[in-house]
């Protein structure tokens, strides 16, 4: 073995750990970034970046086929092959992090390719070197694709979202476990690229930590577009005869397709990196961190295994917060009440802060407030594709905005006036206030607020 002394380790290097080891090498500190799989973690290279790059491509084909009755007629022809080529450009030549970990080295980092592992405080062993850190450890291994204990699932051919992202040809028929973001986004992608696709959702709805109105939107969508959706059925057994997937499900029916797509959420690995050796519980779903992401003394941990979001902004600014911390810079405290998330579907789902459901769990005096989309100036101008709506979900106590939903043609876009709004607390009144420009998507937010005040009681009389 050899010992080699470091101010910090950066055990994993997804997007924060890569941008905490980036920066705290520039900011003259020796810094060690082990990683066992490619310097950038799951987001260039088979998340949200290339899937949104498919994304982009099949809802081109969308906008294609509504032409008619809008701007002249249009024939579309899908071709999978651009789409698997830019990915693979956009991946680095084939999955190759050569351009991240060059730009980690020329700042000044040093990285070890190789499963790290904390073996006592301060340490960290990957393969035949074991790393001393004088100043601490950051943690950013994430998450991997939880595989359900589906009986016969094991040793078949199945997809994670990695296989789906390195597709090079579109399956006849794709079957997708999951309802969720990961497992949406993706069953349009393939649907609209000439698949014909099943979702498979064991809750009672797609997208459950959204909105009701939400999955029901999509549920909708998703059936005019010739995607068949079961929900509150899981897969009870997973055949595969060397062609062809047989899912036989809870409620008694069966289902069969010639892919099939897990996509059933991800876990962490806490005993795989020795957490315990730290103080760690391995057997958590995730590591528990204070305000300013501190483990233990001298460690910190940031991104989807600290439990606040798997999500590469999330992740980033955890890091932001960590490098203060390291170098003894004064830093806000992390604050979650109002995470921002988008679903990149057609139409895309944003969501902040709290649900109507989880507001009243906290016993909140709850107000909500909405507005569909189609029936906006600009919704009614879009016409083809405007499916939305905006849902406010007030603290009348407060008079604040505690969470917002935004579903729509730029639902995503039109979420950061909403997130600003929560994460300021900007009164409501305020909102009400403010002027917003004619003829925009955005302009929805107003009929939804004015609708938040109708259900407001009215104010007592003063004698």
């Amino acid at each position: 073995m050899a010992v080699r002394e470091v101010d910090v380790v950066v055990l994993g290097m997804g997007p924060g750990g890569e941008d905490a080891a980036e920066r705290l090498a520039v900011a003259g500190l020796s810094v060690a970034g082990v990683e066992a799989r490619l310097v950038g973690g799951e987001c260039p290279y088979w998340g949200c970046i290339p899937s949104k790059m498919m994304i982009r491509a099949a809802n081109l084909l969308a906008e294609g086929r509504r032409i008619p009755g809008l701007a002249g007629s249009s024939q579309v022809h899908p071709d999978w092959a651009p789409v698997a080529q830019r990915i693979r450009e956009e991946a680095t030549d084939n999955w190759d992090d050569k351009v991240a970990v060059d730009r980690f080295t020329g700042k000044g980092g040093t990285l070890f390719r190789g499963h790290g592992r904390i073996t006592a405080p301060g340490e960290v062993t990957v393969g035949g070197d074991v790393l001393r850190a004088r100043r601490g450890i950051v943690i950013n291994t994430g998450t991997q694709p939880f595989i359900p204990p589906v009986e016969g699932l094991a040793g078949t051919p199945f997809w994670t979202n990695r296989e789906a992202i390195e597709a090079t040809g579109v399956p006849a028929s794709l079957l997708v476990l999951g309802g969720g973001a990961i497992g949406a986004e993706l069953s349009q992608v393939f649907a609209r690229f000439g698949a014909r696709v099943t979702v498979i959702e064991g809750s009672g709805r797609l997208l459950p930590p959204e909105e009701p109105e939400a999955g029901a939107l999509l549920a909708e969508v998703f059936g005019r577009e010739g995607i068949e959706v079961r929900t509150g059925t899981t897969a009870r057994s997973v055949r595969h005869d060397g062609t062809a997937f047989t899912v036989a499900l809870s409620d008694g029916t069966g289902v069969t397709g010639d892919a099939l797509l897990v996509a059933t959420g991800r876990r962490t690995d806490l005993a795989g990196i020795g957490a315990g050796a730290v103080g760690v519980d391995e057997s958590a779903r995730a590591i528990p961190v204070d305000d300013h992401l501190r483990v233990a003394p001298g460690v910190w941990a940031v991104g989807d295994i600290t439990g606040h979001g798997a999500f590469t902004h999330m992740s980033m600014y955890q890091a932001n917060i960590v490098v203060h911390d390291i170098l003894g810079e004064e830093v806000s405290p992390a604050e979650y009440h109002a995470v921002p998330r988008v679903t990149f579907t057609d139409p895309e789902i944003g969501s902040v802060g709290l649900s109507e459901a989880q507001a009243r769990d906290r016993g909140l005096d709850v107000r909500t407030g909405g507005y569909p989309i189609p029936k906006s100036t600009r919704g009614w101008i879009h016409k083809a594709g405007n499916e939305g709506f905006i849902k406010l979900v007030a603290d009348t106590g407060q008079g604040v905005l505690v969470g917002a939903s935004s579903a729509g043609p730029a639902g995503g876009e039109v979420l950061s006036m909403l997130t600003l709004a929560v994460h300021a607390r900007v009164p409501v009144r305020r909102l009400r206030e403010m002027i917003y420009a004619y003829p925009t998507f955005h302009r929805a937010i107003e009929p939804a607020l004015q609708e938040l005040a109708r259900a407001e009681p009215p104010p007592r009389k003063v004698h």
